[in-house]
């Protein structure tokens, strides 16, 4: 299947992220796509393959319900034909931030997100602490026929100050700077998937 990642949208993409740190982005990939996508999750969830998230790392890791509230599911290259799709255009797209910001992006990590409904995650920060290979946080969301009433918006709070709501449309892609822009996940009344990952540096000890 080839890749069919939007390029006219690139040049936007680069833009945002350079003069506000964070970029959303529509229909940047096939609507097929999208639906198998969230076919794929649902069907997943349904399997039991989507397990309660975690919060920290090492020994402080643990599910903290009262923090975030989803299920996820990390992807893998031979899983299925529309994920395998969806990484292969998530790497053109890391090699194209690479051009344009010289971030040493080696590569890219993502998982299927599931909230149920009532479901949160409150603000934070994508960068660990003690690890800093995150670079680039990426979110494609899978919800088809999504309205404001349904909740569940991602809300930045850009440096500027304020804050922004982004509905989690089927279709809708948003990029930020991993380390720089807190966000959080607003509960919603029904289901709410995405593919969330983050495009990342090698880890200082593997630079030579």
């Amino acid at each position: 299947m080839p890749i069919e990642f939007d390029q006219r949208r690139l040049p936007q993409i680069i833009d945002d992220l350079a003069t506000q740190g964070w970029s959303r982005q529509t229909h940047v990939l096939p609507e097929l796509l999208t639906r198998q996508l969230a076919d794929e999750c649902r069907l997943r969830a349904q399997k039991g393959a989507l397990h309660p998230a975690s919060t920290g790392r090492g020994g402080a890791q643990a599910v903290r319900e009262g923090i975030r509230g989803d299920r996820i599911q990390w992807l893998e290259d031979g899983q299925h034909p529309a994920c395998d799709h969806y990484l292969r255009a998530m790497d053109e797209l890391r090699l194209f931030l690479n051009e344009a910001f010289f971030l040493g992006l080696a590569d890219y990590e993502s998982h299927f997100t599931l909230y149920p409904p009532g479901s949160f995650y409150r603000r934070h920060l994508d960068r660990f602490n003690d690890d800093d290979r995150r670079s680039v946080s990426a979110i494609y969301y899978l919800n088809p026929d999504w309205l404001p009433e349904h909740g569940g918006a991602l809300r930045l709070y850009p440096a500027a100050g304020g804050e922004l709501d982004i509905l989690p449309e089927a279709g809708t892609l948003v990029l930020f700077m991993s380390a720089d822009l807190p966000h959080e996940v607003l509960p919603a009344t029904r289901e709410r998937l995405s593919l969330t990952g983050w495009f990342r540096r090698r880890a200082l000890s593997q630079v030579i």
